[in-house]
């Protein structure tokens, strides 16, 4: 979106047209387009922090997941945005941020894992301000972008409800299956038991 934005800077240009205008069948390509384009530099510099944030839990936490919640973001919020807004173009990275936020708080609690719940609670207080932007209480922001960007965060949770993210735990070596059998099922130490060696050959100390 920055390279968009510098080149329109730089050569004079306004791409604002091809953002999203509603119910228009020739702005339907705007979908794609929108994210990529930002009014000014205080627009896209908001967008940029927020986005890159976001998108770096979606992609450490789902890792096999985060480019189809992308590219399925931007396509469905984008829909829902040329459906329901105002005669107006509309463009901004804003409502995938939206998308990513409603997304990372609704699937953390349907996994149940304590980790990613923690980090919906980071989300909600670095970003719960935002909630106020899918209301109209300003004229000049698309709080239908940001609406639909939060229905569809929330939809994509229910939709990757079974592909939850999983610790991965790597096998035990020999030495530490062999040093865990010293343990009684108290996990008490005991430190008579005999010691096997990887053939489970018993090790005999020869005293001098």
């Amino acid at each position: 979106m920055w390279i968009v934005f510098l080149y329109e800077i730089k050569f004079g240009f306004n791409f604002n047209h091809f953002s999203i205008y509603p119910r228009k069948l020739d702005s339907l390509l705007g979908i794609l387009a929108s994210p990529f384009l930002h009014s000014d530099l205080s627009h896209i510099t908001n967008n940029t922090l927020s986005f890159f944030v976001l998108m770096l839990m979606v992609r450490y936490f789902y890792s096999k997941n985060y480019l189809r919640v992308f590219i399925l973001g931007v396509l469905v919020s984008g829909f829902f945005t040329w459906l329901i807004a105002r005669p107006a173009y509309h463009l901004g990275m804003s409502g995938v941020i939206y998308v990513l936020a409603s997304f990372i708080i609704s699937k953390s609690f349907f996994s149940k894992q304590y980790n990613l719940i923690a980090i919906s609670f980071a989300v909600i207080f670095l970003y719960g301000s935002m909630i106020w932007y899918v209301f109209p209480i300003d004229s000049t922001i698309s709080w239908e972008g940001h609406l639909s960007g939060l229905i569809t965060g929330v939809l994509l949770s229910f939709f990757f409800k079974n592909e939850l993210v999983k610790e991965e735990f790597l096998p035990l070596t020999i030495q530490q299956s062999l040093f865990l059998e010293h343990f009684d099922h108290k996990g008490k130490f005991v430190a008579n038991l005999p010691f096997l060696d990887e053939n489970g050959n018993l090790i005999i100390d020869e005293e001098e």
